[in-house]
């Protein structure tokens, strides 16, 4: 199993900036992806944001590309993603994952994102 934990949500004002983080805990994530999701009211879990741990190799949603930057750090097992220029239709729960054997496999619980415009 891995254990997943977010961190860093919060309230913002639109064009602004906020950094979650994710530790990682329990079996290795070397040979997984990482990577971030949101669900606003009402709508389904989105892909936000992926990283290949072994690699570093990332891929992004569009809605995000450009603004959203994730990252990773080795010797702390944790996952990052840092939000630039946010607005209002980021707001969601943001939870991080990990896969097990290429599927989204492990969540955390999730972090609040509020833009507010």
């Amino acid at each position: 199993q891995v254990q997943l934990v977010e961190s860093g949500g919060g309230l913002v004002q639109a064009g602004g900036s906020l950094r979650l983080s994710c530790a990682a805990s329990g079996r290795t994530v070397i040979n997984r992806y990482m990577g971030w999701f949101r669900q606003a009211p009402g709508k389904e879990r989105d892909f936000v944001a992926q990283i290949r741990w072994s690699s570093g190799s990332t891929d992004y949603s569009d809605s995000v590309k450009g603004r959203f930057t994730i990252s990773r750090d080795n010797a702390k097992n944790l996952v990052y993603l840092q939000m630039n220029s946010l607005k209002p239709e980021d707001t969601a729960v943001y939870y991080c994952a990990a896969t097990n054997a290429n599927l989204w496999a492990h969540w955390g619980q999730g972090t609040q994102v509020t833009v507010s415009s």
